[in-house]
């Protein structure tokens, strides 16, 4: 077989390699490759990996938890989802799907088997099908042989149903590449039953950035539409300040059994911010910032923001704080920007360059407080303290905007794009004086 690039691997080579985690303990084996076909020429992207587990049940592995792949293992990073895989509609196995499959050649007239397939990574952690194995159709292996195998660009051949269908499968390929609030135009356009069933087979993650960007009847129309499973497996993808106000609008009985099924720490995130009232900076921030120990240099701090999890608003400060750094944390420091890192020499420890001008916001600060201190700074994500000047999570500046905005903006974003808003910011500072939703009382335990 023809060489490939050092970048691109062939799917049957890692096809049983050992599945490690962080700590270089065995999770499983690699036993195939979720890929997601896309609208145009654009490349199929690779959505993650199925492991079996040593009791043979498989699971998925997230593309973006993939930290590396070899010629002997795979290193996956962050917290295991064992449940159990189950394909999608938009979704295609590379070995079970595409291993033995005849195909249309575009560069010259004939039909071929395709021998094995190519990956690549085409950015961090963001991988595509990038080249195809071929050999003749027909009866040419010889002896366990493939035969003469020839390795085209994917581009060169076309899948069966790939040109002509006009069905669900070519608008998920479509949605794949739009920008979340463009997915959710999309999804707020469709009729009740025809975006459920989209809905049921989206991705993930690109579901849940969707549901973010909808009005909230939708938001519950949506999540309550998909099995209990499901739907906490959204929800754990959703930012965990959006996950709690969703939550919020579902009846007390059904937030309690998604939050029940629900991984425990994504679970444990959303009861504690659905224990402060919506309108404070409790109820709004998110409990997942940039925390650093004082030890940490401005190498560790720049490694961290460059995570592809953290939105730009997260990566643009990090906190400087005594252990434990998961939040709450020990007592809160000060804070970092990521302008300043990039002024630092890499050696530099984190705790001779914080900002200790900027004060903290108090878990009980209201909307109106929250807003003018980011006024006042001019920041787009500000530290949230308790009491006990712990810090307890960060608010973002589209937090604040959220819940400053009326609250049936994005339904009105979402029919007319291009209009603009009327309010004369007087009043509350929700523009056209729109009074809050209170916050409903739900299941509150911890746990």
């Amino acid at each position: 077989m023809a060489s490939a690039t050092s970048s691109t691997i062939f799917v049957s080579r890692i096809r049983g390699l050992p599945v490690l985690d962080a700590s270089g303990d065995q999770v499983g084996r690699l036993r195939d490759v979720v890929v997601q076909r896309r609208a145009g020429m654009l490349a199929p992207r690779v959505k993650g990996l199925v492991v079996e587990l040593f009791a043979r049940h498989r699971i998925f592995i997230p593309m973006v938890r993939t930290s590396s792949i070899d010629a002997v293992q795979v290193v996956i990073t962050g917290v295991v989802n064992t449940r159990r895989f189950e394909r999608r509609e938009s979704e295609t196995l590379v070995i079970d799907d595409l291993f033995d499959l005849t195909v249309d050649r575009l560069d010259h007239a004939g039909k071929a088997v395709i021998f094995d397939v190519a990956i690549q990574p085409v950015r961090s952690r963001d991988w595509e099908l990038s080249q195809v194995a071929l050999r003749a159709a027909g009866p040419a292996r010889r002896f366990g042989r493939p035969g003469n195998v020839t390795i085209v660009d994917w581009r060169n051949i076309r899948l069966p149903g790939s040109a002509s269908s006009q069905g669900t499968e070519q608008l998920l390929a479509q949605l794949e590449d739009m920008k979340a609030a463009d997915v959710a135009r999309e999804l707020h356009e469709m009729t009740p039953e025809r975006r459920n069933e989209v809905a049921s087979a989206l991705d993930d993650t690109k579901l849940a950035d969707a549901i973010e960007e909808l009005p909230e009847d939708e938001q519950v129309s949506l999540i309550s539409s998909l099995d209990s499973d499901r739907a906490a497996d959204v929800l754990e993808e959703m930012d965990p300040d959006d996950a709690a106000d969703l939550i919020n609008e579902l009846s007390p009985e059904m937030a309690e059994v998604l939050l029940q099924r629900m991984e425990p720490d994504e679970a444990r995130d959303v009861r504690r911010l659905l224990s402060y009232s919506e309108f404070t900076a409790g109820g709004m921030m998110t409990p997942e910032p940039v925390v650093l120990p004082p030890d940490a240099t401005v190498a560790d701090a720049l490694a961290r923001i460059r995570e592809p999890t953290l939105t730009p608003a997260l990566a643009c400060m990090a906190y400087v704080c005594r252990s434990p750094l998961e939040t709450p944390t020990g007592r809160y420091i000060g804070a970092v920007h990521f302008q300043r890192l990039l002024r630092e020499p890499p050696s530099t420890l984190v705790s001779a360059i914080v900002d200790t001008d900027i004060e903290p916001v108090s878990v009980n600060a209201g909307l109106h407080a929250v807003s003018r201190y980011f006024a006042t700074y001019n920041l787009v994500n500000a530290p949230v303290v308790d009491g006990d000047h712990r810090l307890i999570g960060a608010i973002t500046v589209d937090d604040v905007l959220d819940h400053a905005l009326p609250a049936d903006w994005r339904g009105n974003q979402l029919d007319a794009p291009s209009q603009e808003a009327t309010g004369d910011g007087r009043g509350d500072g929700r523009g056209d004086g729109t009074e809050p939703r209170a916050r409903r009382a739900v299941s509150r335990g911890q746990g």
